[in-house]
């Protein structure tokens, strides 16, 4: 795929995005922003999984002039949320990270020492958790896997 065909794929994914977004602030009797706005562009655009301090902090960064509080990118992850437009990794007293929904599937390894999250696709574990849910004679309507442990980074600083 070329880096134009991509770039193309990517402004009407993200049009869409925001058009589904618009249509969910109307139907919640609420005004669409440029604060709610580079709230969804910078979930679309990021490749990390954010907390609504560092999605503020973020905005702050590369918006300076446009005033978003941090009350805002609280209300409108909540909003994103209960729709279904973005999902959360809880972190118990750390609170939680998000991701826009709309990616494709995946699942995380957590590092419980860093916070630090990757992302994986294994298409060995989606075909026997189908099976397995199959053999229970239950129907799946989505999923999430996570696996928590300590990456090789905070392995090697506690040998030390």
């Amino acid at each position: 795929m070329s880096a134009h065909t991509d770039f193309s794929q990517r402004c009407v994914e993200y049009n869409k995005l925001l058009s589904d977004f618009k249509q969910l602030l109307r139907d919640n009797g609420l005004k669409f922003t440029i604060q709610r706005e580079v709230i969804l562009e910078m979930l679309y655009s990021s490749d990390e999984h954010l907390t609504p301090e560092s999605l503020h902090h973020l905005i702050q960064e590369k918006h300076p002039d446009l005033n978003t509080g941090i009350a805002t990118v609280y209300r409108t992850l909540s909003l994103l949320e209960d729709s279904d437009m973005v999902t959360s990794l809880s972190f118990g007293a750390q609170g939680k990270k998000y991701e826009l929904g709309a990616k494709d599937h995946h699942d995380h390894i957590i590092c419980t020492q860093c916070g630090e999250i990757s992302e994986f696709v294994d298409d060995e574990i989606e075909t026997r958790q189908k099976k397995i849910a199959e053999e229970l004679g239950f129907l799946i309507q989505e999923h999430s896997m996570q696996i928590y442990g300590i990456c090789q980074v905070c392995q090697s600083k506690m040998k030390k």
